[in-house]
């Protein structure tokens, strides 16, 4: 039986405070629909994400669809683009909720692509 805070595509949930501070203090790409940012972990070869929408966005219904949008964009994207060892924060922008489908794809693709970038030549903010 798989360890509960693992999905099906291998990637471990963060769900604690320090370990979203732990990645904002990483790279950190903006996008129309999303904010992605990301941060390599020294001890582990998994996929690390978490999902957060702030009350800005909307009530509650409105950041739990947000959410929603980005896990399951996130668990599409994150075999295919996120680099092993790295944790990824998304967080939802006002369109987030009820932008496109395929825009909101476009737009996270667009980020991790650019984030795999920056983290894997240890440029930018970090």
């Amino acid at each position: 039986m798989a360890n509960k805070d693992t999905s099906e595509t291998g990637v471990v949930r963060l769900k604690t405070r320090p370990q979203f501070l732990f990645v904002r203090g990483g790279h950190s790409e903006r996008r129309k629909s999303v904010v992605v940012q990301a941060r390599c972990r020294k001890d582990s070869d998994q996929l690390g994400a978490g999902f957060t929408a702030t009350k800005k966005i909307g009530n509650a219904v409105v950041r739990s669809r947000a959410k929603r949008r980005l896990r399951e964009a996130a668990n599409e994207l994150l075999p295919l683009h996120g680099l092993p060892g790295a944790d990824y924060v998304f967080i939802a922008r006002m369109d987030t909720a009820t932008i496109g489908w395929q825009r909101l794809l476009d737009d996270m693709e667009s980020a991790l692509i650019s984030l795999a970038e920056q983290v894997s030549a240890g440029t930018g903010s970090a």
